[in-house]
């Protein structure tokens, strides 16, 4: 690792993985830091962007024992010290922290990371500054799950304290459906047992810097994460809307700010989940200092004809934003999901769709004809997706929705 006097250097923890983070490590570039990556991807399959974004490499082979991607760093700094310390990738955000604090390096420390990771801590957090939460119980162990499960009651969910996304997440409604999603999950250290929120589901996402809130925006889902996850048949759609101070978001907006009050964020992007009640009422789900997955960025990015990749890294670099114009457009990702298995073999609906809608699409990324099929219970991303966007929100949805139903492709 070498240094450039007068230039920032960021050591940057998974450069190339999950793929949008060579976007990221393009940013901090185009920001003017020198990159210094660390990733348990061999140099030679680092993808062309990372490549270019990066003035120096430490290949980690196993990135999940921390205390041997500790000991390389240290080997490998010999007693240097980079500007900052940072990283994306949510298993590592810990990691990044600790080494913030051993190195002495400005940015957010263990206790306020431990905040965002923690899911019972997070919610206590936010809890003791007045937010509604689901009511949440830590189990260690099967009895313990049982035991919060009957003060919990029907329907539950079941997720881990440290996980991203929904993996390993299960609605149970009944004792058996209990036990299958307990028996499934006894790789996991720690556990919650939650109330389940019986309403719309939306994001709250944002970028700071020192706690101060620069950019705000709201997504939806469409159907909420749990069932899209469980069937294989829907076409999931994620839709940026075009403003996040509406009357019908503005109480998870405000609780999404309260939120990040509460534990303390730092500089970075935040990706809150929340749910809207019927009655309008919103309630806190859950937090991360990190951004969201499943293209998101992209979505943002295409609603607002912005570089929100770039944008965090003037923020790491800079510490400053700058200002942006009203956001333009609502803009919405259909995930689509092959019929069959193997290899794509036919896409139906597609040229129909593109001939009604043309001006509006603004990406069609669907596997080619002959790819073979992702694992859909693997990836929210499935099979590709098509991303439309239109000035007004309930048209942008109208749109998606016809490319959920329209466009179907089949596998053999």
């Amino acid at each position: 690792m070498g240094y450039t006097p007068g230039r920032m250097d960021v050591l940057f923890l998974s450069p190339n993985y999950p793929p949008e983070m060579g976007q990221f490590s393009r940013g901090l570039r185009e920001a003017g830091a020198r990159v210094h990556g660390v990733g348990d991807t061999p140099v030679h399959q680092l993808s062309p962007e990372v490549r270019r974004s990066l003035a120096s490499y430490l290949h980690a082979p196993a990135m999940g024992d921390i205390e041997d991607v500790r000991r390389r760093i240290s080997t490998w700094l010999g007693g240097r010290r980079p500007d900052r310390v940072e990283t994306l990738w949510e298993p590592m955000t810990m990691l990044a922290a600790e080494l913030r604090e051993e190195l002495g390096v400005p940015g957010m420390a263990p206790d306020t990371v431990r905040g965002f990771r923690d899911k019972p801590l997070m919610r206590a957090r936010v809890a003791r500054a007045g937010l509604r939460i689901p009511k949440t119980i830590r189990v260690r162990s099967v009895a313990e799950a049982r035991a919060a499960l009957a003060e919990v009651g029907f329907p539950a969910i079941l997720k881990p304290v440290d996980g991203a996304g929904s993996a390993d997440t299960h609605r149970v409604d009944d004792l058996a459906a209990f036990e299958a999603a307990v028996a499934s999950m006894r790789h996991v250290a720690e556990a919650t047992v939650e109330e389940f929120v019986d309403g719309e589901e939306l994001t709250y996402e944002t970028l700071c810097v020192n706690g101060r809130i620069l950019y705000e925006s709201v997504c939806r889902y469409e159907p909420v994460v749990l069932i899209a996850r469980r069937n294989e048949w829907i076409s999931p759609i994620i839709q940026a809307l075009r403003a996040a101070d509406e009357p019908g978001e503005a109480a998870g907006v405000q609780l999404g700010r309260e939120a990040i009050r509460a534990l303390g964020m730092g500089t970075g992007i935040t990706h809150m989940e929340w749910f809207r009640k019927a009655d309008g009422a919103a309630i806190f789900g859950e937090i991360a200092c990190r951004p969201p997955g499943a293209n998101m960025v992209d979505l943002m990015n295409y609603a607002d004809d912005g570089d929100l990749y770039l944008d965090w890294a003037r923020a790491v670099v800079t510490g400053t934003v700058p200002d942006r114009a009203p956001r333009r457009w609502s803009s919405a990702i259909v995930f689509k999901r092959a019929q069959g298995q193997g290899n794509i073999r036919q896409i139906d609906g597609l040229e129909a769709f593109v001939a009604r809608h043309q001006q509006w699409i603004a990406r069609v990324d669907l596997l080619p004809v002959g790819a073979p099929r992702r694992d859909w219970t693997q990836t929210f991303l499935a099979d590709g997706n098509i991303v439309v966007r239109h000035p007004d929100n309930a048209t942008c949805l109208n749109l998606a929705r016809d490319a959920a139903s329209s466009i179907r492709m089949f596998a053999a």
